[in-house]
């Protein structure tokens, strides 16, 4: 079932987890153990997140340095197929304009159809470690924009091989990310928001925020965005805290403020331990209030750990 629908069909919040493929080397169990662990609450999607090849140097013995090109998480289809058809629930794969190719894209998307994943989530991705600006592969995606464009493309026939005969359409619901805060690289919210609206006029059905700690910014967002034309539903993207550390490290790396309280509570924490207490708490006072004022969705990024989301979804759900 396409993630649209089941948002446009329900008359109440429903939830949904984000988890990591399994790193190179391991089996799909833990991945599984963390999703037999959250079935009792019903989660009506997954979503699946994708890396590219990242780039590594290693000196030798005998100090030359040597450059390779490594993926640490692959299998991405092959997993995401495994859980739809394991559990029966609906997975939404990422994919990205970084580390891929036009036609590597349009492949995936084939072999996404074929084994019956109707979501995606359509996201530009992370430049090359150390790259201060974000540069595509050649002949690859510039940005969402583009990428939303040729999964819209594939939805109406339309193939890059413009010759090509028996163009059957594919058949995507199209997620993209929207940035309550503003992504770190745009130069103020509302041309963030322009670029937004043209994720969407280029046909994504539905939008899943960066996560926040503020609910009054995701309602702000919201506003704005119906301000400006973008009808489609907006999913709320929250994650509880686990670390005493993500005190700093969450808006270093994400570009997003804590509220003071939040951040008063976290700095009193002697250990991580407590500070996954706090961050628990906060998730579900957040998630009580996104319920009632009617969030479409409850989007929990959970990074492979399930006990807090447990936790969470237990007392809103």
């Amino acid at each position: 079932m396409k993630v649209i629908d089941i948002i446009n069909n329900s008359n109440k919040t429903v939830f949904s987890f984000e988890l990591l493929p399994p790193l190179k080397g391991n089996d799909a169990g833990k991945i599984y153990r963390t999703i037999e662990g959250l079935l009792d609450y019903n989660p009506q999607y997954i979503n699946l997140t994708t890396h590219r090849d990242e780039v590594e140097f290693k000196e030798l013995p005998d100090g030359s340095i040597v450059k390779r090109t490594v993926r640490k998480r692959p299998g991405t289809v092959a997993i995401a197929a495994s859980i739809q058809h394991k559990f029966g629930i609906p997975v939404v794969p990422h994919i990205l304009c970084g580390g891929f190719t036009k036609s590597e894209t349009e492949h995936v998307l084939i072999d996404l159809n074929f084994l019956g994943i109707k979501n995606v989530l359509a996201l530009r991705g992370d430049g090359i470690k150390n790259q201060h600006v974000f540069k595509p592969e050649v002949n690859g995606h510039l940005n969402a924009i583009e990428l939303v464009t040729q999964i819209a493309d594939l939805n109406k026939g339309k193939y890059l091989e413009k010759d090509l005969k028996n163009n059957t359409p594919l058949d995507f619901s199209i997620g993209v990310a929207g940035y309550p805060e503003k992504h770190f690289e745009a130069p103020n919210l509302d041309l963030d928001l322009l670029y937004l609206k043209q994720k969407v006029d280029a046909g994504a059905d539905y939008i899943v925020t960066q996560m926040f700690f503020n609910n009054q910014v995701y309602y702000d967002f919201v506003d704005k965005c119906r301000e400006i034309g973008i009808t489609v539903p907006i999913i709320p993207g929250i994650k509880p805290i686990n670390l005493k550390n993500q005190l700093t490290v969450l808006p270093k790396i994400f570009s997003i403020d804590l509220p003071q309280e939040l951040a008063n509570e976290l700095a009193k924490c002697k250990d991580n331990q407590d500070a996954r207490k706090i961050g628990t708490e906060w998730a579900i006072h957040q998630a009580k209030d996104l319920v009632a004022n009617s969030a479409p969705s409850l989007h929990i990024y959970t990074y492979g750990i399930s006990d807090n989301v447990k936790e969470i979804v237990k007392a809103v759900f």
